[in-house]
């Protein structure tokens, strides 16, 4: 009995939580061969859960962050990162994501984060491009991972993130590889912090909500139809829109 009470609560937490841990370890291999983690390397792991993602990251020299809000599998993880010899490698950080302080010098993210939770985690990473990673490789439900990465963009969010940010899809990862397993498939997006932004670090906190009017109003508005094609080709373009916007927010 005491078991299968066990076994319910583990249950409603990943229900809860929207927790579906990867499972695949020649996918897991496969991933993590196209990361180029260097020795040294500050990665993030957001939803950490057993170690699927922060152990290989470990063993390839990262210094890893790995990050669970159940502490039941924090403190599992902890045990597991013991008995393997990783743990001087590993900060098991049993905490909400919202709550989670981003690191102050350079670092990646490499994640499986709950899908539930897609939303705040690319708002905590992408929203303040002067705080967010060199680089993020996050495993999305598929559609979620295709909207954010189309060119133009498709979402406004998206559109309020290009200028500091760009969008990569990477490979299919498919709804067998997790236990639990979901309704869904899943696809890998990568965001790389751009080198040379559109547009200057301190518009982008509440950019999403100052272009909203300028979204909204559709194809009528020259800003919406420069922000709609590829930052590549628009830089100047959309900073033209936005200038005298700028300067009020400044």
């Amino acid at each position: 009995m005491a078991g299968r009470q066990r076994s319910g609560g583990r249950s409603r937490r990943r229900r809860d939580l929207g927790q579906n841990f990867l499972a695949d370890d020649r996918l897991i291999s496969r991933f993590m061969a196209g990361l180029a983690i260097q020795p040294g390397d500050l990665v993030v792991d957001i939803g950490a859960g057993a170690g699927a993602l922060t152990i290989p990251l470990a063993r390839a020299g990262a210094e890893v962050w790995a990050v669970e809000a159940d502490p039941a599998w924090a403190t599992r993880l902890d045990r597991t990162l013991d008995e393997a010899g990783l743990a001087p490698a590993v900060r098991v950080i049993a905490t909400d994501l919202r709550q989670l302080r981003l690191p102050r010098r350079p670092y990646r993210v490499v994640a499986n984060p709950p899908f539930g939770l897609t939303s705040e985690v690319l708002g905590l990473l992408l929203d303040d491009p002067a705080r967010g990673p060199v680089r993020a490789d996050l495993i999305l439900q598929q559609e979620v991972a295709r909207r954010h990465a189309a060119s133009p963009p498709a979402a406004l969010r998206t559109a309020a993130w290009a200028p500091w940010w760009h969008f990569e899809l990477g490979v299919r990862v498919g709804r067998d590889a997790f236990r639990p397993r979901p309704s869904v498939d899943a696809r890998v997006l990568t965001v790389i912090r751009r080198r040379q932004p559109v547009l200057p670090m301190w518009l982008a906190p509440g950019f999403a909500e100052a272009l909203r009017p300028l979204w909204v109003a559709g194809s009528g508005s020259g800003s919406v139809v420069a922000l709609r094609t590829p930052a590549a080709h628009t830089g100047d373009r959309v900073t033209d829109c936005f200038q005298e916007r700028g300067d009020e927010l400044r």
